[in-house]
């Protein structure tokens, strides 16, 4: 009888392509698609940021009201729209005024006084997070694609620094079921580019790299050193605009809770848990046979309580 995890492997592949034409993408991720083509100076990525957090208010403000909210003169507001490929700030609103009155029109928002104590209302935000992801998830192309990328890159490096680190850790632990070697890198400075360098010189090509808030210069650093060491990186974060993700070749942005005093991350996890999926898929051979193996092995030493 195949384990739990085994039935899950054949039962659970990602399907490619769009499974659910009908629910378009999250507004988050049209706002992320519409600015992450060019190269951001920091105050265009202050005006983009600002954009995506207040998405339903910020796309009726005039550009003086927009360009006094983040900070900045009027012409970088001008500027930052001619730098996502408008002609102007009147039709970069015209854009931004469409996706927003599509947030609108998805149903009525909740008032503040109906959306329970503030561990509930932390459990709604950690939901629409999901929801967005959900919707993220309707193409997996990418997912299948950076799965498959993970999966060949041998050894395969995990990296997350600080509160990352537990994301790290659960992405590695599970990924050494499945792939022959996994080298996890939790502790930055020279620990980690001697890590990401022997990576690299063992014929590694990925890095998986987890960015949570708050986000630490040392990951940074250590997605800068991984580039220059010849490793291509996929980056697990909050913010699709920024430093880290100008530094990723792929970013993968999902929304952490904020409600409470220390973050929550459930879409995080979840995106983990589907880049582990991807890779079971891209090769399928490989899964069965290190999870039969890792079956016979814990079952002889006994790792697990009897169900």
């Amino acid at each position: 009888m195949p384990s739990p995890q085994q039935a899950r492997a054949q039962a659970s592949a990602i399907t490619s392509g769009k499974t659910a034409p009908e629910v378009e993408a999250a507004p988050t991720s049209q706002l992320r698609a519409l600015f992450d083509r060019p190269r951001l100076s920091p105050g265009q990525r202050r005006i983009a940021q600002y954009l995506i957090e207040h998405i339903t208010e910020a796309a009726f403000l005039s550009i003086t009201e927009l360009a006094d909210r983040v900070g900045v003169s009027q012409p970088s507001v001008t500027r930052f729209a001619g730098a996502v490929g408008f002609s102007g700030y009147p039709a970069l609103r015209e854009k931004l005024q469409a996706i927003a009155l599509g947030t609108l029109a998805g149903g009525p928002a909740t008032a503040e006084e109906d959306r329970g104590n503030e561990l509930q209302a932390a459990v709604d935000a950690e939901i629409d997070n999901l929801e967005n992801l959900r919707r993220d998830f309707a193409d997996p192309d990418q997912v299948i694609d950076v799965g498959r990328r993970l999966s060949e890159s041998t050894p395969l490096t995990v990296l997350g620094l600080r509160i990352s680190a537990s994301l790290a850790e659960y992405f590695a632990y599970a990924a050494r079921r499945i792939h022959p070697d996994v080298r996890l890198v939790t502790r930055g400075g020279s620990v980690a580019y001697d890590a990401l360098l022997q990576s690299r010189e063992a014929g590694g090509t990925w890095v998986l790299a987890f960015s949570l808030p708050r986000h630490a210069q040392e990951t940074l650093s250590a997605v800068r050193l991984a580039r220059g060491a010849g490793l291509r990186v996929a980056l697990v974060t909050d913010l699709a605009l920024g430093p880290v993700a100008d530094e990723a070749d792929v970013t993968f942005a999902t929304g952490t809770g904020s409600r409470l005093v220390f973050d929550s991350y459930a879409a995080p996890g979840v995106m983990a848990a589907a880049l582990l999926q991807a890779m079971t898929d891209a090769d399928p051979e490989r899964t069965q046979a290190r999870l039969e193996a890792y079956e016979q092995i814990s079952d002889q030493h006994q790792f697990f309580l009897r169900d």
